[in-house]
């Protein structure tokens, strides 16, 4: 692959709000930062988009890009549920001149991080506590207590990966993470946060 923009890792546990910082800092035009839709093999939810919240594929077509090498990272982060980065992704976004954010998983988050050390900003989002997790997973109401269960569980192993991020939000309250969140991706693609009397 070749080298291009900066890359910004948004890493958690479900429920620990990431991708509402995330989609926030997408809102920041001067952070130039375009978002990196991951490939899932899972069925969409509620109102979801093809190309626009994830590209959604087939196991057989996720297996097959797998084996033609076509993703930067991939997991089977539950069984037959597949995520992944795809390269042409990446690439079509660095082409644009944009620095890539990710809202991606802790494992994807890490090997993309291994990939381009030099050039990745890889945040945690620790969430208060992992009872307040799973409040806010039942409050979504998108899933089944089975699955929020899992997706707890899960939580805990992740949690214990977080010293090896680069930085750790604390989601404890949500306007003071956006704010830190802000001012951190902007002091590492060097721009300016506009002045709130500015606006």
């Amino acid at each position: 692959m070749t080298q291009g923009g900066k890359l910004i890792i948004f890493s958690a546990p479900s429920g620990s709000g990431k991708t509402t910082i995330v989609k926030y800092l997408l809102d920041q035009p001067e952070l130039n930062l375009a978002f990196s839709v991951s490939a899932t093999s899972r069925p969409r939810r509620g109102k979801e988009k093809h190309g626009i919240n994830y590209y959604f594929m087939s196991i057989s077509e996720f297996k097959r890009h797998i084996k033609e090498d076509d993703f930067l990272e991939w997991e089977e982060v539950y069984r037959d549920n597949f995520y992944g980065t795809l390269k042409s992704e990446v690439e079509r976004l660095w082409a644009e001149g944009k620095n890539v954010i990710f809202d991606i998983d802790v494992v994807g988050g890490l090997r993309i991080k291994k990939k381009f050390p030099e050039q990745t900003l890889a945040v945690f989002v620790k969430p208060p506590s992992v009872d307040e997790l799973k409040i806010r997973l039942k409050k979504r109401s998108t899933e089944s207590e089975d699955k929020i269960n899992m997706r707890v569980a899960k939580a805990s192993v992740e949690l214990a990966t977080a010293p090896q991020f680069d930085r750790i939000i604390k989601n404890y309250d949500l306007d003071t993470a956006l704010k830190e969140a802000h001012e951190l991706v902007a002091e590492y693609v060097g721009a300016k946060i506009p002045d709130a009397k500015e606006e």
